[in-house]
């Protein structure tokens, strides 16, 4: 069904039904992803203030068979975020949406607006003295709605689970206007269809997020973090297996880094401190959190010590302040930008089965070695499977001499990944990037049920046309 762009008549109309507050300046950052690998377009950009604004934006859209494209903090990796060609459509920013509506310390419960940037909410939490577990490396500008649509893992989802598992109720605008009232407190609710776990994941295709009430969690009384050198993937997941023995739950983080990440961090980022005088080939980070009367330091020397006379550890240092918890931090959540910096042909963001983890990183090499020398830094989310696994030029190339084996490289990555029952988008989504992976890859009769629900939802086909699914 076609769409129309967004004309001076539509704008009007818009005008007339919202403060002139809610209309925005198309500034450059509205149209822009922070891999520069598509450009955005805006008919208009609005930021309504509350959610009956929403709707009535939403409402005028269906109308006028206008394209509608949410936007929340413009962290999205797949391009979700922006239209970059069919009709001029409605930039719809949840910017001003931000307030905390209420915090239940007793139920471990916060409600919050769509647009709360997720430090913010991180802060809030705290001075409720509890935790919103949730944490990637754009938490000081990524938004709540765009986590919650895009369904975001992070570092802890080991512990604690992606954002679906974090998220009771939602509030929510529908493609025909209406406003879902699910902003309830429940752990059980068997009401019939969950539109709430329909709607997260969904990228903004299904309807518009407004508020969301999350869970929060006990802060761990005593928290540690510690750096383990590996001897490779296979010996970082069996002193995985070893730390779940040992602490079960208290296992908040496990990540999975190679040398690269560090020669990156040197090379672009040289104030970054380097943990060790030369780097290993694969160390993994482990973060701990654990009940009052136990220590994380001496859970963390045990684990050492039996993973050293296991043979999987060979090297390691142990946090001894907050001040070096960061440091350790700082490390890991920076090779994404030193990745960026560098120049990758390709960041894949896959999951896999755990077992299947180290047989992959020793096949992928050679898959890709048959296009060309090419350089990689594999790191990721080991507790939950999610590596990042990221594809660059050799070194004294350029990624513009390229460009052209970007197809070929991302085809050979993801079949190997499809072969071994792994998933070819873990965390970031499918938005525009992965459309024909999803194609490909995704299993008919999701597709069509997938589709089914997309027709039914929004019948004119006007929220986020061209992501997740094909535009028809």
């Amino acid at each position: 069904m076609s769409l129309n762009p967004v004309t001076p008549a539509f704008i009007a109309d818009l005008e007339a039904a919202l403060p002139e507050s809610a209309i925005r300046e198309t500034a450059p950052h509205y149209l822009e992803e922070p891999r520069g690998r598509w450009h955005g377009q805006a008919g208009v950009v609005v930021a309504p203030q509350d959610t009956a604004q929403v709707a009535a934006v939403i409402r005028a859209a269906a109308a006028a068979r206008v394209p509608v494209v949410p936007y929340g903090g413009g962290t999205g990796l797949v391009g979700g975020q922006l239209a970059p060609d069919g009709p001029a459509p409605v930039v719809l920013s949840l910017e001003r949406m931000r307030a905390v509506r209420a915090i239940h310390p007793r139920e471990n419960l916060m409600l919050v607006e769509a647009g709360a940037i997720l430090s913010d909410v991180h802060d809030a939490a705290a001075e409720a003295g509890l935790l919103f577990p949730l944490s990637i490396a754009a938490k000081g500008s990524a938004r709540i709605g765009g986590l919650l649509a895009t369904n975001a893992g992070g570092v802890n989802v080991l512990r604690y689970g992606n954002a679906r598992e974090l998220c009771l109720g939602l509030e929510a605008v529908l493609p025909d206007g209406q406003i879902w009232h699910g902003l309830k407190r429940l752990r059980k609710d068997n009401t019939g269809y969950d539109l709430k776990d329909l709607l997260i994941g969904a990228e903004g295709t299904l309807g518009v997020i407004t508020a969301a009430t999350l869970r929060l969690v006990p802060r761990p009384a005593g928290e540690g973090t510690a750096l383990m050198v590996v001897e490779s993937p296979a010996a970082a997941l069996d002193l995985l297996s070893l730390a779940r023995d040992h602490m079960g739950e208290g296992v908040s983080a496990f990540e999975l880094i190679h040398r690269a990440g560090l020669d990156f961090l040197a090379e672009t980022l040289p104030d970054i401190r380097q943990p060790f005088a030369e780097a290993p080939e694969w160390f993994v980070l482990v973060d701990i959190g654990l009940a009052r009367g136990l220590d994380p330091a001496t859970a963390l020397e045990t684990l050492f010590a039996e993973g050293l006379e296991a043979g999987l550890v060979s090297d390691g240092m142990i946090a001894q302040s907050e001040a070096q918890r960061h440091d350790f931090w700082e490390l890991r959540e920076q090779i994404p930008e030193a990745n960026r910096l560098i120049g990758a042909l390709n960041s894949h963001d896959i999951s896999l089965p755990l077992e299947a983890i180290p047989d992959f990183i020793a096949r992928a090499p050679e898959h890709i070695g048959r296009l060309g020398p090419f350089r990689i830094n594999c790191f990721g989310h080991l507790g939950d499977g999610n590596l990042h696994y990221n594809v660059f030029p050799a070194q004294g190339q350029r990624r513009e001499d390229h460009l052209g084996a970007r197809d070929a490289i991302q085809r050979c990555v993801h079949d190997l990944v499809h072969e071994m029952g792994g998933s070819v988008s873990a965390e970031h989504g499918i938005g525009r990037l992965k459309v024909g992976d999803l194609e490909r890859y995704g299993d008919p009769a999701k597709l069509s049920a997938m589709r089914a629900i997309k027709s039914a939802l929004d019948p004119l086909g006007i929220m986020n046309p061209g992501a997740v699914l094909r535009a028809v």
